[in-house]
């Protein structure tokens, strides 16, 4: 039987002192670009940004500029994609951080659209938090991998869509090595 707090929403219950942790580090500026140095030195190049981790939420974005610039003079695809799949990724962490054991996520599926050119910065936000938290808690419980599918939209300053992601996710526990 699961406790008050396992069955509060993601944005309502608080979260493990880990992933308040991880929280907290990834919201700070200097060393998310530390962190994104050590694991992610494409994005940080391309200057991906982490603008906002909450639990039922994330907000990143990618400059317009030479860096994440393609030959037509629009903001490169792959630069988008990284965009968007940190704003999926990075609620997997946060819920992966909170269950308090080892788990994988892997993506296992993706699909994109672009609807508009994009010439400024962008900006892509995904709040299925509530969908992340539950599939790593039903893959810890169960020991079986869950996926999950994120969508994230990226917009410009004036609203303007350009483009639209869907990934799909899978988590599972990792095995004990006795």
């Amino acid at each position: 039987m699961e406790t008050l707090t396992e069955a509060l929403t993601p944005q309502t219950r608080a979260l493990s002192p880990a992933a308040a942790k991880l929280q907290s580090r990834v919201n700070h500026p200097l060393l998310f670009a530390g962190w994104s140095l050590m694991k992610l030195p494409s994005a940080l190049f391309t200057g991906v940004r982490l603008e906002r981790l909450e639990p039922g939420r994330c907000v990143t974005s990618v400059p317009y500029g030479w860096r994440s610039q393609n030959p037509f003079r629009s903001t490169y695809f792959a630069a988008q994609a990284m965009a968007a799949e940190l704003s999926t990724g990075a609620l997997g962490m946060l819920a992966v951080e909170d269950a308090g054991v080892p788990m994988s996520l892997l993506i296992v599926g993706l699909t994109g659209t672009f609807e508009k050119k994009a010439v400024a910065k962008s900006t892509f936000v995904c709040e299925q938090g509530a969908s992340v938290f539950a599939a790593v808690a039903a893959a810890k419980a169960s020991g079986q991998s869950q996926t999950f599918v994120l969508d994230t939209v990226g917009t410009m300053a004036d609203g303007q869509v350009v483009s639209r992601f869907s990934f799909t996710w899978s988590v599972k526990a990792k095995r004990r090595r006795d």
